[in-house]
């Protein structure tokens, strides 16, 4: 099962789509919240598990990664996001 960690030490949308990237084994960097939904739909194998604890560093972009991670999770029957 391959899986991600945030967990609050992620202060800016850029760290969290550089550790997503990581966590997933891409090779090469997610640039935005489009290319983080493209990424987990097609091109991550499952199961993936998502494990979401930001701190209150991100401000308005946590609520905006996690809504891209919820309808992945909601679409992908393989993929679970865990708070």
């Amino acid at each position: 099962m391959m899986s991600a960690r945030i967990d609050g030490r992620q202060r800016t949308k850029a760290a969290v789509l550089r550790k997503l990237a990581r966590d997933l084994g891409r090779d090469g960097p997610i640039r935005n919240l489009d290319a983080l939904y493209d990424v987990l739909r097609r091109d991550v194998p499952g199961p993936v598990e998502i494990v979401w604890r930001p701190g209150p560093a991100l401000g308005a972009d946590g609520p905006r990664i996690a809504a891209v991670l919820r309808e992945v999770a909601a679409e992908r029957g393989d993929v679970t996001l865990r708070d």
